[in-house]
């Protein structure tokens, strides 16, 4: 085998110099190491000083979103208990200037309501019937104020509606208080809540919210919201501006007449109504009632009463009313809605003239379920509306405005109606009462100069009550 040469240079084959080249290598190399090391951590030290940075700035950003949502259901009960306690006073207001006050904060407080609503992270679907109520006390509270700023003291159908209304806000301010304080001492954020409930999932949450929506399913149809009754008092009473003007006992004998007593029970009111419809207004025990200056009209009478019981059906209500109506020489009225809540059915009848019926023209009657007794009468809205008519042909037939039906309806029967506008103007319409392929009962409303569908309504038949909305 060859052998390589033993090497004798001074410097390469040096045994202590080689050492020293090996040991100088590894110094270099742990400092190369050291340095990388340092690197790395000042790397990591940064980049875990950026994300906890980052995690703190979402943190806050959660709290902040969290806080907002809580922030959002406080408002909303806040507004509930607002609402609630201003429908409460409006039970005990009896003069226009108060009542004008009390619907001026009832609109803004349902303002209110539905912005605290609008910031919560939860599809309107799911709160429907709650967005509904909040737009209800709105329209509502627009509708007495409208009343008082004429001069009117509320009806009947005013001070039930407004403790009806004050059941179900009261009711839904403590379910929301109920609510928030679980969301507080739950440990699962309610973006996670309100995520889950997107998804269908159960919880609280979820089971609150239903409880929510549930409150509302009873609350009845607002009267004044029905089908085209609630242009009262937007305009001049022609039927009463060149009506001779009664004296005050005359006018005691009239309401005496209507209230089923002696013109000697009843006393002249503190303040008379002025406004659109100039009045004589009389009280008793427990009985209100106002007759116009012009004409000695009845504008309402109302009874207060406790109902106990219910003794006779709705449908003999309704014959109740009509046969009060006979009574007091009324004519020509035609029944079309009616609603029963706590024992007091109100029904709504409005003119008819040669076939055509005039929901302008609307005289309201209450009757006790628990022994037929009239504890109410309101004919507001046919003293203001009611003209004598020349209606003029219709321009198209009613053939040609029902091909322009929707496809999802079938026609069940029609019938020429007068129906307001948004500017109080009178249009003459084909009134179609359909069938929807879903089973539904649907009032379609063509005008029958021009052929556009002028309202729709959907006629809700409930034992008890027949409604729109």
């Amino acid at each position: 085998m060859r052998k390589f040469p033993k090497c004798n240079h001074p410097k390469l084959c040096n045994p202590k110099k080689k050492e020293r080249m090996i040991t100088l290598k590894t110094i270099i190399s742990r400092r190369t190491l050291v340095r990388i090391i340092s690197f790395a951590t000042a790397i990591i030290a940064v980049l875990a000083a950026a994300d906890i940075m980052y995690m703190c700035r979402l943190s806050r950003a959660e709290r902040s979103i969290e806080y907002r949502y809580q922030e959002a259901v406080e408002e909303l009960a806040q507004s509930a208990d607002k609402i609630s306690a201003t429908l409460t006073k409006g039970l005990y207001a009896s003069s226009p200037r108060m009542m004008q006050k009390l619907s001026s904060e009832l609109l803004s407080e349902a303002s209110d309501a539905k912005n605290a609503l609008t910031k919560l992270p939860v599809a309107t679907s799911n709160l429907e019937k709650t967005e509904k109520f909040l737009s209800q006390i709105g329209n509502y509270a627009y509708s007495l104020s409208a009343t008082a700023a004429d001069g009117m003291a509320p009806s009947y159908e005013d001070y039930q509606t407004m403790s009806t209304l004050c059941d179900n806000a009261e009711a839904f301010s403590d379910e929301l208080w109920s609510l928030k304080s679980k969301l507080l001492t739950n440990d699962r954020t309610i973006t996670e809540l309100f995520s889950e409930l997107e998804d269908g999932g159960e919880s609280f949450l979820a089971d609150g919210l239903s409880t929510v929506e549930e409150g509302f399913e009873n609350t009845p149809k607002l009267i004044y919201d029905g089908p085209f009754s609630d242009h009262i008092l937007e305009k001049t009473s022609q039927m009463l501006e060149n009506a001779e003007e009664i004296s005050e006992d005359e006018a005691r004998e009239i309401a005496a007449n209507y209230c089923g007593l002696e013109p000697y029970q009843l006393k002249t009111a503190e303040y008379s109504e002025e406004g659109a419809m100039p009045s004589y207004r009389f009280t008793a025990n427990g009985v209100s009632c106002s007759v116009t200056k012009n004409g000695g009209y009845v504008a309402y009478m109302l009874k207060r009463q406790n109902v106990k019981s219910s003794n006779i059906s709705a449908e003999e209500a309704v014959e109740s009313a009509r046969s009060y109506l006979d009574s007091m020489g009324i004519e020509s009225m035609t029944e079309t809605y009616y609603e029963t809540y706590n024992g007091v059915c109100t029904v709504n009848f409005a003119y008819s003239e040669n076939g055509v019926t005039c929901y302008t023209d609307l005289i309201k009657v209450a009757v006790s379920l628990d022994d037929g007794e009239i504890i109410g009468y309101d004919a507001r809205g046919f003293l203001i509306n009611h003209v004598e008519r020349t209606l003029s042909e219709p321009v198209l037939s009613e053939t040609e405005c029902q091909s322009d039906l929707s496809p999802m309806l079938s026609v069940i029967s029609s019938q020429l109606a007068v129906i307001p506008s948004d500017s109080v103007e009178e249009k003459l319409c084909y009134e179609y009462k359909c069938q929807s392929t879903d089973g539904r009962s649907v009032l379609v409303y063509v005008n029958t100069e021009t052929g556009e569908e002028e309202d729709i309504l959907i006629l809700l038949e409930t034992e008890g009550s027949v409604l729109t909305i």
